[in-house]
C-alpha cells in the first residue's frame, strides 16, 4: 500500500534522514519506533507532503505522491492525525469531526461516518457539544483520531499517540488504535516513543536512530531483541 525508498529530507541544510525505506500492507499496523528527534515526526510529514523530499520516492497504492500538494494526499485515501493533537479547542467536539470530513467522498458519506465514530468513541457522542480544550487528554486523543477518520482514509498516520496523556489512559488509547484496525479494517502506520505500547500494537515495526532505520521485524520479535530490552525497555 505504502512504500517508501531512500527518502532524504534536510531541515535548513541540516539532513535529518538519511536514505530511509520501509513498506506498510493493506490491513497491517507497522510502528516505527525511535527517541525524541530520531527523525519519526519527520517520515510523517514527509508522506504528507507538509516537507519535501531531497532525495528518494514515496509511493501510494503504486502511485508517487512525493511531489503532490497535501490536500491531494488526503484526497487519495491518507489521513494524518499530528503530534499534540491539534484540535480547534474552542469549537466543540461536533465541529472539530465535521471539519475532517472536507472531501468530496467524505462529505456525501458523513453522517454514515459519524454514526461510526460514535460506536467506537461513544464518549465523543457524550461530548457532541462540550469544546475540544475542556476534554481531558485522552479524549482530545480519541477526538484527533476520529477526526482523522472523518476523511474516510484507507490509511492512517498517527504521530506519537501516547504524548500528553496520563499513564493509566496510554493503553486504553493503544486498544482503542487496535480497535480502529480490527473493526474498521484500516491500515495504520504509527510513530511513537512509547515503545512497548508500540511494538505490542503493531505486526511490523521499524527503528529508526537519528534519521536511519537499524533494525525491522515482526513486532513479537523485536521485543524479544536484547538491542531492544537494553535500549528502550531498560531491561
Amino acid at each position: 500500500m505504502l512504500r517508501v525508498e531512500g527518502i532524504k529530507v534536510s531541515y535548513d541544510g541540516v539532513p535529518a534522514l538519511h536514505g530511509v525505506s520501509f513498506k506498510v500492507e493493506p490491513g497491517q499496523i507497522v510502528s516505527i519506533i525511535g527517541a525524541n528527534g530520531a527523525g519519526k515526526s519527520t517520515i510523517l510529514k514527509a508522506i504528507s507532503s507538509i516537507l519535501r523530499l531531497d532525495g528518494g520516492s514515496i509511493s501510494f497504492e503504486n502511485k508517487r505522491i512525493d511531489h503532490i500538494p497535501p490536500h491531494r494526499v488526503v484526497e487519495m485515501g491518507m489521513a494524518h492525525v499530528p503530534e499534540g493533537r491539534r484540535l480547534f479547542a474552542r469549537l466543540t467536539v461536533m465541529q472539530n469531526l465535521t471539519l475532517g470530513a472536507y472531501t468530496k467522498r467524505s462529505l456525501e458519506h458523513r453522517e454514515a461516518t459519524l454514526k461510526s465514530i460514535f460506536k467506537l468513541f461513544p464518549i465523543l457522542e457524550e461530548r457532541k457539544n462540550q469544546r475540544a480544550g475542556t476534554l481531558s487528554g485522552g479524549e482530545q486523543q480519541m477526538l484527533a483520531i476520529a477526526r482523522g477518520l472523518m476523511c474516510q482514509p484507507k490509511l492512517l498516520l498517527l504521530d506519537e499517540p501516547s504524548m500528553g496523556i496520563m499513564p493509566k489512559l496510554i493503553t486504553e488509547i493503544f486498544e482503542m488504535i487496535k480497535k480502529v484496525n480490527r473493526e474498521e479494517g484500516l491500515t495504520i502506520l504509527l510513530v511513537e516513543q512509547n515503545v512497548q505500547e508500540a511494538l505490542e500494537v503493531a505486526n511490523y515495526a521499524y527503528v529508526l536512530q537519528t534519521g536511519r532505520i537499524m533494525m525491522e521485524g515482526k513486532s513479537s520479535d523485536l521485543l524479544k531483541t536484547d538491542m531492544i530490552k537494553k535500549a528502550y525497555l531498560g531491561l
